[in-house]
């Protein structure tokens, strides 16, 4: 949540900085003197800022995408070792139930003395 509130207070400051500055020009010489451009100064700060935004989430896609087949992975495991659980419980259940069935003397242990 803190990271959203510093993105959109970043996103509100910097388009109050391309609003400020909409009268200025710059030149832009292009790779080895082959073209000119005048522009207002803000639209090439405003592509460095979205060509930042692409790299940064380019390079974060892959971290994500592994993480996610990760937690699928693992959520996978975390339910199958719960039926094994259940399934164990169940048998368990059923050796003591026959137990206690073919051995009525035997006195019945409770869960508190253990």
């Amino acid at each position: 949540m803190i990271r959203l509130i510093l993105v959109g207070i970043l996103l509100l400051l910097s388009l109050a900085f391309f609003l400020q500055n909409q009268e200025q020009e710059v030149t832009l010489r292009y790779f080895f003197g082959l073209l000119e451009a005048s522009t207002p100064i803000y639209k090439p700060i405003l592509t460095a800022f979205a060509v930042g935004l692409l790299v940064s989430g380019i390079l974060l896609f892959p971290p994500w995408v592994r993480s996610r087949i990760e937690l699928r992975r693992k959520t996978k495991a975390l339910q199958e070792a719960e039926v094994d659980l259940e399934r164990l419980r169940q048998s368990i259940e059923k050796i003591s139930g026959r137990s206690s069935a073919s051995a009525p003397m035997e006195p019945s242990r409770d869960l508190a003395d253990e």
